[in-house]
Protein backbone atom coordinates (compact mmCIF):
# COMPACT_ATOMS: atom_id res chain seq x y z
CA UNK A 1 0.00 0.00 0.00
CA UNK A 2 1.18 3.29 -1.09
CA UNK A 3 2.74 5.12 1.94
CA UNK A 4 3.70 2.56 3.84
CA UNK A 5 7.14 2.13 5.16
CA UNK A 6 7.80 -0.83 2.86
CA UNK A 7 6.68 1.11 0.51
CA UNK A 8 8.85 3.99 1.19
CA UNK A 9 11.92 1.55 1.20
CA UNK A 10 10.70 -0.46 -2.03
CA UNK A 11 10.79 3.35 -3.35
CA UNK A 12 14.12 4.35 -2.35
CA UNK A 13 15.75 0.58 -2.97
CA UNK A 14 14.50 1.52 -6.81
CA UNK A 15 16.32 4.75 -6.67
CA UNK A 16 19.37 3.64 -4.94
CA UNK A 17 19.90 0.79 -7.64
CA UNK A 18 19.19 3.51 -10.34
CA UNK A 19 21.66 6.19 -8.90
CA UNK A 20 24.68 3.22 -8.36
CA UNK A 21 24.02 2.85 -11.83
CA UNK A 22 24.37 6.59 -12.69
CA UNK A 23 27.80 6.96 -10.65
CA UNK A 24 29.14 4.48 -13.43
CA UNK A 25 27.79 6.14 -16.44
CA UNK A 26 28.56 9.32 -15.85
CA UNK A 27 32.58 8.24 -15.85
CA UNK A 28 31.71 6.52 -18.89
CA UNK A 29 29.98 9.71 -20.47
CA UNK A 30 32.83 12.04 -19.18
CA UNK A 31 35.77 9.41 -20.47
CA UNK A 32 33.71 9.52 -23.90
CA UNK A 33 34.32 13.33 -23.78
CA UNK A 34 37.77 13.71 -22.65
CA UNK A 35 38.97 11.27 -25.30
CA UNK A 36 37.22 13.24 -27.68
CA UNK A 37 39.57 16.69 -26.58
CA UNK A 38 42.21 14.25 -26.36
CA UNK A 39 41.92 13.24 -30.42
CA UNK A 40 40.77 16.33 -31.52
CA UNK A 41 44.02 18.16 -29.51
CA UNK A 42 46.19 16.08 -30.87
CA UNK A 43 44.78 16.69 -34.67
CA UNK A 44 44.39 20.10 -34.70
CA UNK A 45 47.31 22.62 -35.51
CA UNK A 46 47.38 25.68 -34.01
CA UNK A 47 50.29 28.20 -33.83
CA UNK A 48 52.93 26.21 -35.98
CA UNK A 49 52.26 23.37 -33.55
CA UNK A 50 49.56 20.38 -32.20
CA UNK A 51 47.51 22.06 -29.98
CA UNK A 52 48.18 18.68 -27.71
CA UNK A 53 51.96 20.29 -27.26
CA UNK A 54 50.67 23.58 -25.46
CA UNK A 55 51.16 24.27 -21.49
CA UNK A 56 47.49 24.96 -20.99
CA UNK A 57 45.83 22.26 -23.05
CA UNK A 58 48.23 19.58 -21.32
CA UNK A 59 47.08 21.10 -18.02
CA UNK A 60 43.50 20.69 -18.63
CA UNK A 61 43.96 17.09 -20.07
CA UNK A 62 45.69 16.11 -16.74
CA UNK A 63 42.90 17.48 -14.93
CA UNK A 64 40.29 15.58 -16.70
CA UNK A 65 42.77 12.22 -16.47
CA UNK A 66 42.40 12.90 -12.69
CA UNK A 67 39.04 13.73 -12.46
CA UNK A 68 38.28 10.20 -14.02
CA UNK A 69 40.60 8.19 -12.10
CA UNK A 70 38.85 9.48 -8.89
CA UNK A 71 35.37 9.21 -10.28
CA UNK A 72 36.20 5.51 -11.66
CA UNK A 73 37.66 4.31 -8.14
CA UNK A 74 34.78 6.23 -6.22
CA UNK A 75 32.85 3.66 -8.73
CA UNK A 76 34.45 0.79 -8.21
CA UNK A 77 34.34 1.19 -4.05
CA UNK A 78 30.51 1.37 -4.06
CA UNK A 79 30.54 -1.32 -6.30
CA UNK A 80 32.95 -3.31 -3.98
CA UNK A 81 30.72 -2.37 -1.07
CA UNK A 82 27.54 -3.41 -2.48
CA UNK A 83 28.84 -7.24 -3.34
CA UNK A 84 30.16 -7.14 0.43
CA UNK A 85 26.53 -6.07 1.07
CA UNK A 86 27.74 -2.74 3.13
CA UNK A 87 27.01 -0.42 1.04
CA UNK A 88 24.71 2.64 2.57
CA UNK A 89 22.43 4.99 0.90
CA UNK A 90 24.63 7.47 1.97
CA UNK A 91 27.50 5.97 -0.08
CA UNK A 92 25.86 5.62 -2.67
CA UNK A 93 24.36 9.64 -2.75
CA UNK A 94 28.11 10.66 -2.62
CA UNK A 95 29.19 8.99 -5.82
CA UNK A 96 26.40 10.00 -7.83
CA UNK A 97 26.83 13.52 -6.76
CA UNK A 98 30.45 13.73 -6.71
CA UNK A 99 31.13 11.20 -10.41
CA UNK A 100 28.15 13.37 -11.90
CA UNK A 101 29.05 16.97 -10.91
CA UNK A 102 32.61 15.30 -12.31
CA UNK A 103 31.46 14.60 -15.63
CA UNK A 104 29.82 17.61 -15.93
CA UNK A 105 32.69 19.51 -15.67
CA UNK A 106 34.96 17.22 -18.19
CA UNK A 107 32.13 17.35 -20.71
CA UNK A 108 32.27 21.31 -20.47
CA UNK A 109 36.00 21.47 -20.44
CA UNK A 110 35.90 19.17 -23.37
CA UNK A 111 33.89 21.52 -25.55
CA UNK A 112 35.80 24.56 -24.80
CA UNK A 113 38.91 22.90 -26.03
CA UNK A 114 37.71 22.17 -29.12
CA UNK A 115 36.31 25.68 -29.88
CA UNK A 116 33.12 25.77 -31.99
CA UNK A 117 33.76 21.95 -33.18
CA UNK A 118 32.44 21.10 -29.74
CA UNK A 119 29.17 21.66 -30.28
CA UNK A 120 29.24 20.24 -33.20
CA UNK A 121 27.09 16.72 -33.56
CA UNK A 122 29.98 15.46 -35.31
CA UNK A 123 32.05 15.10 -32.05
CA UNK A 124 29.45 13.83 -29.99
CA UNK A 125 30.66 16.13 -26.94
CA UNK A 126 28.07 18.62 -26.82
CA UNK A 127 25.51 15.67 -26.54
CA UNK A 128 26.93 13.93 -23.74
CA UNK A 129 27.04 17.22 -22.12
CA UNK A 130 23.73 17.93 -22.65
CA UNK A 131 22.97 14.24 -21.47
CA UNK A 132 25.11 14.80 -18.25
CA UNK A 133 22.75 18.39 -16.97
CA UNK A 134 19.81 16.12 -17.29
CA UNK A 135 21.13 13.07 -15.03
CA UNK A 136 22.57 15.62 -12.75
CA UNK A 137 18.59 16.97 -12.24
CA UNK A 138 16.65 13.23 -11.87
CA UNK A 139 17.67 11.15 -9.41
CA UNK A 140 18.55 14.01 -7.42
CA UNK A 141 19.97 16.88 -7.73
CA UNK A 142 23.19 18.12 -5.51
CA UNK A 143 21.25 20.14 -3.25
CA UNK A 144 18.95 16.85 -2.58
CA UNK A 145 22.17 14.63 -2.42
CA UNK A 146 23.56 16.74 0.25
CA UNK A 147 20.15 17.29 3.00
CA UNK A 148 20.48 13.26 2.61
CA UNK A 149 23.95 13.16 3.51
CA UNK A 150 23.76 15.78 6.07
CA UNK A 151 21.24 14.03 7.51
CA UNK A 152 23.14 10.38 7.33
CA UNK A 153 26.24 12.80 9.64
CA UNK A 154 23.57 14.77 11.73
CA UNK A 155 21.01 12.22 12.11
CA UNK A 156 18.13 15.25 11.41
CA UNK A 157 16.10 15.69 8.55
CA UNK A 158 16.48 19.19 7.14
CA UNK A 159 14.05 18.24 4.54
Amino acid sequence: MPGTLEHKRSYLACLNEARFGIAWGAVGAARFCAEAALSYVKDRVLFGGSLAGKQLTQQKLVYMDEALETAQRRALDIARMKDAGTLSARDISRAKMENVSMACDVARLARRMMGANGIMADYHVMRHMCNLEAVYTYEGTDDVHMLARGRAITGINAF
